[in-house]
């Protein structure tokens, strides 16, 4: 299977997690939710790292790959309580397109720090998608 295939599944995912974890929240402190949702996700990735066999390569992570999967990994509980905690407070459908701001600012981060190749076609997507979110907040009820 391509990275396209798992990137698209990765988004299909998304869009439930943000539906899931609208309906989840309602009625549950946003940081509680973001702890059970949590361990879900640490049972789930460590079990599977087991069960391929992956869990004797430990050993050999350099420490500056641990360094930045744990930074990430300090990013991803930032965005997540962030995120849950949007979601209690406006509907889905104006906190997700704010969220998926990150794609324009993941593109721009790549361009600037790890020196990744930038078109105008690409530039273009940024700043549609950039206009796209910012037109849905903007006009939401809700804003």
């Amino acid at each position: 299977m391509t990275w396209f295939f798992w990137a698209f599944l990765a988004a299909i995912a998304a869009a439930a997690t943000t539906i899931l974890a609208k309906i989840g929240v309602s009625g549950v402190p946003s940081t509680t939710a973001t702890a059970v949702r949590t361990v879900v996700i640490l049972l789930m990735s460590w079990g599977i790292v087991f069960a391929m066999g992956e869990h004797k390569t430990l050993s050999r992570v350099p420490a500056r790959s641990l360094l930045f999967l744990v930074l990430s990994g300090l990013a991803t509980g930032v965005s997540w309580l962030a995120y849950f905690r949007a979601l209690q407070m406006a509907p889905a459908s104006v906190v997700s397109p704010i969220d998926k701001l990150s794609l324009p600012l993941t593109i721009i981060l790549a361009a600037l720090l790890l020196r990744e190749s930038v078109n105008w076609q690409v530039a273009l997507g940024v700043a549609m998608m950039t206009l796209g979110g910012l037109v849905i907040w903007y006009w939401s009820p809700t804003a």
